[in-house]
């Protein structure tokens, strides 16, 4: 059996230091800072950057996917409607590209999307409380 546990999450970096910083104007509080590692700790999970070409080494990738979409979305989850737009503007004063301006969705809830400067997606987004995936987002942060 895999345990249904996401613990680390990991990006590969071509600019580390760069990457790194963006993350620190955000807020986050950098935990480990290496010459090819940085991670931080963050509620849920720790995020952490390795650079690319080691990541690429230490996973037999055999060669690193660079630029558009990856397919992969993490998501911020806040804790109220409003503090998506607070986050998408914090994360655009530390120097993120706006991908999709925060919206009000069919589903209830409200999300936006930004990249870091290696373009890497990242959605915001605050879902309503009574429903199942706010549910397990508690749940997934010890919240209850």
């Amino acid at each position: 059996m895999v345990p249904a546990r996401l613990t680390v999450l990991t990006i590969g970096a071509r600019d580390l230091p760069a990457l790194r910083d963006f993350y620190v104007r955000l807020g986050w509080p950098l935990v480990v800072d290496l010459d090819d590692f940085a991670a931080f700790q963050t509620r849920g999970a720790v995020f952490t950057l390795y650079a690319l070409e080691n990541l690429v080494a230490d996973t037999n990738a055999g060669a690193a996917v660079t630029g558009g979409f990856n397919g992969v979305t993490p998501a911020i989850n806040v804790d109220e409607r409003d503090q998506v737009d607070e986050a998408m503007e914090t994360a655009k004063q530390a120097g993120a590209r706006v991908a999709k301006e925060p919206v009000d969705m069919e589903w209830g809830g409200r999300s936006g999307y930004f990249t870091d400067p290696e373009d890497n997606y990242w959605e915001v987004a605050w879902v309503p409380q009574d429903t199942k995936v706010a549910q397990a987002v508690r749940q997934a942060c010890n919240l209850e």
